[in-house]
């Protein structure tokens, strides 16, 4: 994926991030998204990606950044929804690990939520097509605030 890629600065002469903040406008944003892996790309890539949406990225699960997390968290003092979002289903991938960790860290006005696909015994529907639609829908569903 041509977005994933490193700069060779970022070796030599940068560090580790375990929480990487997308870096939003702390005036406007309005909801925060938790997320690792792939669909990261995806949430920041889509047209519908606004200013009232921070996107930060989790780097490293354990040992778990909470001081980070927190401090990311911290500045987004008008974000009323704190969402964790991830392609697997919720049975799997981050969710299950984070949750527990995530309650301690949302204020009395926010809400936290989870944006992924449902519960299931597969990672995967197996179908291009329904995988597709099912990825649009998260997307839809973690950047429309209507």
């Amino acid at each position: 994926m041509p977005l994933a890629v490193s700069r060779t600065g970022d070796f030599t002469a940068g560090a580790f991030r375990e929480v990487i903040d997308g870096a939003g406008n702390p005036e406007t944003v309005r909801r925060i998204l938790l997320c690792s892996g792939k669909i990261y790309y995806d949430l920041m890539s889509s047209k519908k990606m606004s200013d009232r949406v921070a996107l930060v990225r989790v780097e490293q699960f354990y040992p778990y950044p909470g001081e980070q997390l927190a401090a990311v968290l911290a500045r987004y003092t008008h974000a009323t929804e704190i969402a964790w979002t991830q392609e697997e289903p919720l049975n799997m991938g981050g969710w299950s690990f984070m949750q527990p960790r995530l309650v301690e860290l949302v204020k009395n006005n926010q809400k936290l939520l989870v944006i992924g696909r449902p519960a299931a015994a597969s990672p995967a529907s197996g179908s291009l097509k329904i995988h597709q639609r099912e990825q649009e829908e998260i997307l839809s569903r973690a950047l429309d605030l209507a």
